[in-house]
């Protein structure tokens, strides 16, 4: 396949991105081919190249494509992945996978009957040089993992920003509010980062910030196998809002707070240090390097060009499908932890909380 004719389902605010990074020729080797828009003539002028379908079903069954972008409500999520599985299409999930665990084991089931399709999900931070650099200090120089810290509550919405579509922070319209939404990307940086830990406790306020019924103030505290432990307090009513996290290890320490990280490195591991040394007060030494990242655009197209690349040559997916699983879990335990108002062990038992979710619908 000399290029990738795109799909695009859904032209929303981030399928217009998606759209725009395939028009002006962001992605190599790809084509901005069809849209599927209920708002077919605005569309049709911001990308008249494009053949305009006006839904998902015609554009999967057009021949137009070979992959597509899912970019719709995330109840729509499997049953549109489903559908371009079975047509031979390509598929790059919008986050998050669906709308619960469940329905994205259901979907992951059904990809694994077509291993010749490429099947990926946009989990962008994974581009980030600052993630990639802590993600190599932690795998190289950090030591047992100790304690993980997570504020991030730079994620401000207005309440205008949830009056923008009807299907926003409803139950049955995204399955959540800000774990599902936003965070859903700092859950995934936080197992990809720390792996998945052993027990979740969740402490979700609804509505607190907006008159929404889902959560958008949370704080998560986390197990790890090894006795680490973390937390998490992330929210969208917070402004001017906090980005800072804190990684320890037996041998280090990595802090990144917005753009810069902060590696503090131990010359003897602590736990080692505490046997050997000789008074109660002493600590061991410590060297301090910083470094600044610049900030990134166009993480979205890094990863559709990757996804591309898997198409064309086979190249590794930097986020394939079958990883996108765990921060929906994650944001699936917290919010049912706290409902329940009780630790959950994990893995998180998809089918239960997919029969809790259904009863929180109010119409």
């Amino acid at each position: 396949m000399t290029r990738v004719r795109m799909g695009i389902i859904g032209l929303g605010n981030i399928g217009v991105v998606h759209a725009r990074h395939l028009a002006t020729g962001f992605v190599p080797g790809a084509d901005l081919a069809a849209i599927a828009t209920s708002k077919g003539e605005a569309a049709r002028s911001l990308f008249p190249a494009a053949a305009i379908y006006p839904d998902g079903a015609s554009l999967l069954s057009s021949g137009k494509v070979d992959a597509v972008i899912i970019a719709t409500p995330h109840w729509q999520h499997v049953q549109l992945g489903m559908a371009a599985f079975e047509r031979g299409l390509h598929v790059l999930m919008e986050k998050p996978l669906a709308a619960h665990k469940a329905d994205a084991e259901r979907l992951l089931a059904c990809h694994a009957l077509h291993p010749e399709i490429t099947f990926a999900t946009m989990l962008q931070l994974r581009c980030e040089p600052r993630f990639q650099a802590l993600r190599d200090l932690i795998l190289a120089r950090l030591g047992p993992l100790v304690r993980v810290n997570w504020i991030i509550t730079d994620w401000y919405r207005t309440h205008a920003y949830y009056l923008s579509s009807g299907w926003r922070a409803t139950w049955k319209g995204e399955g959540g509010g800000v774990l599902i939404n936003q965070c859903l990307h700092n859950l995934d940086m936080l197992q990809w980062l720390c792996g998945m830990p052993l027990r979740v406790r969740g402490f979700c306020q609804m509505g607190r910030f907006h008159p929404i019924e889902v959560e958008d103030q949370v704080t998560a505290y986390f197990e790890w196998a090894n006795r680490a432990t973390g937390s998490m307090v992330t929210s969208t009513g917070e402004a001017p809002g906090t980005n800072r996290l804190e990684i320890v290890g037996t041998q280090a320490t990595a802090i990144l707070e917005g753009h810069r990280l902060v590696y503090k490195r131990n010359e003897m591991d602590m736990q080692t240090f505490s046997q050997k040394a000789k008074t109660g007060f002493e600590k061991p030494e410590a060297t301090t390097t910083e470094t600044l990242f610049p900030e990134m655009a166009d993480l979205h197209a890094q990863i559709t060009a990757n996804f591309v690349k898997a198409i064309q040559e086979c190249q590794p997916l930097i986020a394939p499908a079958s990883q996108g699983i765990h921060s929906l879990e994650l944001a699936n335990a917290i919010t049912y932890s706290s409902l329940l108002d009780r630790t959950l062990e994990l893995p998180l038992d998809g089918q239960a909380w997919e029969k809790h979710l259904l009863g929180l619908f109010t119409h």
